[in-house]
């Protein structure tokens, strides 16, 4: 709310070069906040394909979970105005091998009844797998948005 009070300021006073830099923070803020948002549905997402593959089952509350997440992702990615996506491919790969560490720490709580550590876990998955079909599935969700 600050920086909009003072974009004011500087746009009333004609300081327009200030204006400018104030519009490209806000900008970034914006972004910031897209990004940290689809990582908290990715950190999700991740967490319910580790326990699917590591159970080799799931349940219905994993699959609404997954399928919540990914329409969150979806929409929170997708640029309505000046369309494309806030996170494009290269760097929603990197989001998903940063959120997997912390996935997996959650997953080991609650796969198997939490009788598993985080290394005992981590042998029973193939975190690549799971990356990559996290991956796709955002892909997918993306690409079933834009037909919308």
């Amino acid at each position: 709310m600050e920086e909009l009070l003072e974009l004011r300021k500087c746009i009333e006073e004609q300081r327009y070069p200030d204006a400018l830099l104030l519009i490209g923070e806000l900008e970034e803020m914006s972004r910031e906040e897209k990004v940290n948002k689809i990582y908290s549905y990715a950190l999700v997402l991740l967490l319910h394909l580790i326990k699917q593959e590591a159970e080799q089952r799931s349940t219905r509350s994993w699959e609404f979970s997954i399928c919540n997440s990914l329409d969150q992702i979806a929409v929170t990615n997708r640029r309505r105005k000046a369309g494309g996506v806030y996170v494009p491919p290269e760097e929603l790969e990197e989001l998903l091998k940063e959120a997997y560490p912390l996935a997996l720490k959650r997953a080991a709580m609650e796969a198997f009844e939490g009788q598993f550590t985080e290394v005992q876990l981590e042998n029973k998955v193939d975190q690549e797998h799971v990356r990559q079909k996290a991956f796709l599935l955002i892909q997918d969700a993306l690409s079933a948005g834009r037909k919308r």
